[in-house]
C-alpha cells in the first residue's frame, strides 16, 4: 500500500496573523497549482482547521463547516480586495458540523446526529446566539456520518446519511439514504436509498434536476469500483449500494442473487477512489461562456490506492442536460512524487462570479477568478 505524504504547514496555520512565513507558505502552495489560461488562484482565507462545506450568507459572508473538527467559522472580505479580513467562530464543541446552509437570515448546521439553526446570525457574528435544534433523529454513527446540507429549489433542506461501514447491509433504513425535510425540521422523508457516502450535491440550473456525488466502496483493488455522479429523479429510487457498484459491478459479498438493472445507474463514472465531494453548477457570467451551467467537482483524493489519484477540481461538461466528458480544471495538490499538499473539499460560487474552494488538509479557502477577456 502506498503511503501518501501530506504537508500540512500546521505551525503556520495555528497563527491567526498572516505572517511573512505564512504568506511564503501560501505562495509555495499556489506555485504548485495549475489553472486554465486566463484564470488565477489565490488564498482567500486561512486559519480554518478542517475547513469543509461552504455556504454563502448576506453581504459576502461565507460560513465554513468542519468535518474532523468541532467548529463552524465565518469569513468575509469586507473591503473587496480578494482576501477575507474578518473571521469569527460561530460555534465549537459540536459533533463534526460538516454541513452548513443559509436562508432568510439563519444558519443551518448539520452535525452527525442533528440539525441546528442559528437565527439572525449575520447581525451577531461576534456574539452568536445559542442554536435551536430543529431535527435530532439522525443516527450518531461516525463512519460516513458527516452530513452535507443544502436548500433545494423547493425551499426544503436536503441531506444524505452515509453507510456506517465500508460495505454492509445497514440495519436501519435511514442509512445510505437521501433525505429531505422542511426548514423547521418537520416532514422528514427518505427520497432515495443505496447511497454509500454522498458529501456533495447541487441542482442543475436549466432543469432543477438534483445531482449528487457518491464515494464507492474500498478494497476491491486500485481501479474498482468507480466513484459516481448520480441523478435523482423519483422518490423510492435505489442507487445500488451495497449490492451493485457503478451500475454494472455486482458486489462479491452482497451482490449474490441481485441484478444491477434493479438499481439506478450513475450518469457519470469517476475513476476509482478519487473521492468526489463538493460539486457546483456554475451559474455566473464572469467565466467564459463555455463554463456556463457546467459542473465543477472537488476530488478530495484517494487514501489507500497504491498510486494516489484525485486531489484536483474536475470539470464535468454537460450537453442537453447530460454529462458527456470530464477534464481537469485545477490540479497540483498531488505532486509528481506523490506528496499531497492539499485536499479540495467544497466549491462555492460568489456573487462576483468567482469560485471559492475549501481545503481541509491545509485549513484554507482558495479563490479562483477569471482574469482574461470574457467579451
Amino acid at each position: 500500500m502506498h503511503i501518501v505524504k501530506v504537508i500540512l504547514f500546521a505551525s503556520f496555520l495555528a497563527n491567526p496573523c498572516l505572517s511573512f512565513a505564512l504568506q511564503e507558505s501560501h505562495q509555495n502552495i499556489l506555485k504548485q497549482l495549475h489553472v486554465p489560461a486566463g484564470f488565477s488562484i489565490s488564498v482567500f482565507a486561512d486559519n480554518l482547521p478542517n475547513a469543509r462545506s461552504l455556504a454563502l450568507g448576506d453581504n459576502g459572508i461565507v460560513f465554513v463547516g468542519t468535518g474532523a473538527g468541532d467548529s463552524v467559522y465565518t469569513v468575509q472580505d469586507s473591503d473587496n480586495n480578494g482576501i477575507a479580513d474578518k473571521r469569527f467562530i460561530i460555534a465549537n464543541r459540536l459533533f463534526m458540523p460538516n454541513g452548513v446552509a443559509y436562508k432568510d437570515g439563519s444558519l443551518y448546521v448539520a452535525e452527525i446526529n442533528r440539525i441546528i439553526r442559528f437565527d439572525r446570525i449575520t447581525q451577531q457574528l461576534a456574539n452568536p446566539p445559542k442554536p435551536v435544534v430543529i431535527y435530532d433523529q439522525l443516527p450518531s454513527e461516525e463512519h460516513h456520518g458527516w452530513k452535507y446540507l443544502r436548500f433545494g429549489p423547493d425551499n426544503k433542506l436536503y441531506t444524505a446519511i452515509g453507510a456506517p461501514c465500508n460495505i454492509c447491509e445497514p440495519g436501519k433504513t435511514i442509512f445510505s439514504s437521501l433525505v429531505r425535510l422542511n426548514a423547521d425540521g418537520t416532514g422528514s422523508e427518505i427520497l432515495a436509498r443505496g447511497i454509500r457516502s454522498s458529501v456533495g450535491f447541487d441542482w442543475q440550473p436549466e432543469t432543477n434536476a438534483l445531482f449528487f456525488t457518491d464515494n464507492g466502496r474500498d478494497y476491491l483493488g486500485d481501479d474498482l469500483p468507480p466513484d459516481e455522479l448520480n441523478q435523482w429523479t423519483a422518490t423510492g429510487e435505489h442507487f445500488g449500494f451495497p449490492y451493485c457498484h457503478g451500475g454494472d459491478i455486482l458486489d462479491s459479498e452482497f451482490g449474490t442473487g441481485k441484478n444491477c438493472r434493479q438499481f439506478t445507474a450513475p450518469v457519470w463514472k469517476f475513476k476509482a477512489h478519487v473521492a468526489p465531494l463538493g460539486m457546483h453548477f456554475y451559474r455566473g457570467e464572469r467565466f467564459p461562456k463555455e463554463f456556463k451551467n457546467q459542473l465543477f467537482v472537488a476530488e478530495h483524493g484517494s487514501w489507500n490506492r497504491s498510486i494516489p489519484q484525485g486531489y484536483r477540481v474536475a470539470l464535468i461538461k454537460f450537453n442537453q442536460g447530460k454529462p458527456v466528458s470530464e477534464q481537469v480544471f485545477i490540479d497540483g495538490w498531488l505532486t509528481k512524487d506523490h506528496t499531497v499538499i492539499g485536499r479540495p473539499v467544497d466549491i462555492l460560487e460568489m456573487p462576483d462570479g468567482s469560485l471559492l474552494i475549501s481545503d481541509d488538509a491545509l485549513g484554507i479557502i482558495y479563490k479562483v477568478e477569471y482574469k482574461g477577456n470574457n467579451g
